[in-house]
């Protein structure tokens, strides 16, 4: 891979190739419309609907730093973000489109397997920009160009540097399992974030619902979002994660705070967070000038720099000082493996995780 942005050359590299935007790998039922670049026509018609709706999992002070990123650059246009976990806004919106009501513009979610759904549903407006169509692999952009991947990143476990020495900490999954971690790790729910389901259905695929069972054994403190296990190893409220998204742990580690993110043997779990508009988008000319902005080599540079996750736009290069994905093993991602597992994933881990 060329730094962060994921060429062929390196998507392809090793065994430790990424298996990402595996939503987009069905065949075609229809072209994807042709590119489109970001026009005068276009800014103009979105400054005159003046908003944009985003429904996002991202952790809030990401989605804020885009939202504000894209009205500094469009001053017309405000951002208002509607943020919660994955899994919940899955379930939000299957009650607003059931309702009638239609709010949402564009919608960025951390289970990749929600965009199988929401395109077999017809809710999704086909739209392909130049750069989705020139520099995004086809593994990172659907065929019919329902949707694209404005985001990958790892769910990793990690460790507070202040309560556990280096040699001390857990270097996997297994490690966990050590009877001296009991009640001092912290992980998040599948049934609230889209990267815990994403990285659950990894972990037992490859290590089995054998590793959870005794997991739950070890006096876990259940939280809910993939943000939070990094926010609580920073509290000093547990010593280690079991899991949580990786970015969160850089960019506290990068503010000073004692984290550090740990890259398990086994290979870490990799989730992709693909972004598209509603057909039924209230402002969607915004919504179109948001979805192309996002995924301009310069927009996913900034992202990439300032909220430490990894592009699939093959320009993007790696911040100086972070740690490629190339450099990481990495379990892969299977949207469509969710999507069948989702329901067994919640009801299973519900009994052995009892809140």
């Amino acid at each position: 891979m060329n730094g962060q942005g994921l060429s062929r050359r390196g998507l392809l590299k090793g065994s430790t190739a990424l298996a990402l935007g595996a939503v987009f790998a069905s065949p075609a039922r229809a072209e994807a419309p042709p590119p489109v670049a970001i026009t005068p026509e276009l800014v103009e018609a979105a400054n005159k609907e003046g908003k944009v709706i985003l429904y996002s999992a991202m952790d809030l002070p990401v989605g804020e730093k885009l939202g504000k990123a894209f009205e500094a650059k469009y001053p017309g246009i405000a951002v208002q973000i509607e943020r919660s976990g994955a899994e919940r806004l899955f379930q939000r919106l299957d009650q607003e489109f059931a309702s009638g009501i239609h709010a949402c513009d564009v919608i960025n979610s951390s289970d990749a397997s929600h965009f199988i759904s929401w395109k077999r549903n017809g809710w999704l407006a086909p739209f392909v920009t130049e750069d989705i169509a020139q520099h995004f692999l086809p593994q990172f952009r659907d065929p019919e160009g329902m949707s694209a991947t404005s985001r990958i990143y790892l769910s990793s476990i990690g460790y507070n540097t202040s309560l556990v020495k280096p040699d001390d900490a857990p270097k996997s999954f297994a490690d966990l399992l050590d009877p001296k971690w009991a009640g001092k790790m912290v992980k998040g729910h599948p049934a609230y974030s889209g990267t815990i389901m994403t990285a659950t259905f990894q972990i037992v695929r490859e290590l089995g619902w054998e590793y959870l069972e005794k997991l739950s054994k070890q006096r876990v403190m259940q939280v809910q979002s993939a943000t939070d296990p990094p926010k609580k190893l920073a509290l000093g409220e547990r010593a280690v994660m079991a899991d949580g998204n990786e970015y969160n742990v850089v960019l506290l580690k990068e503010a000073g705070q004692p984290v550090e993110p740990i890259y398990p043997t086994e290979g870490a779990p990799t989730v992709s967070g693909p972004t598209g508009i509603f057909v039924t988008a209230p402002h969607p000319n915004a919504a179109r000038l948001f979805q192309a902005w996002l995924h301009t080599r310069e927009t996913q540079q900034f992202f990439t720099d300032y909220t430490a996750q990894y592009s699939a736009h093959a320009q993007v290069i790696s911040k100086p000082g972070r740690r490629k994905i190339s450099d990481i093993k990495l379990m892969k991602e299977d949207a469509a493996g969710v999507e069948k597992m989702a329901e067994e994933i919640k009801t299973r881990y519900a009994k052995l995780f009892r809140v």
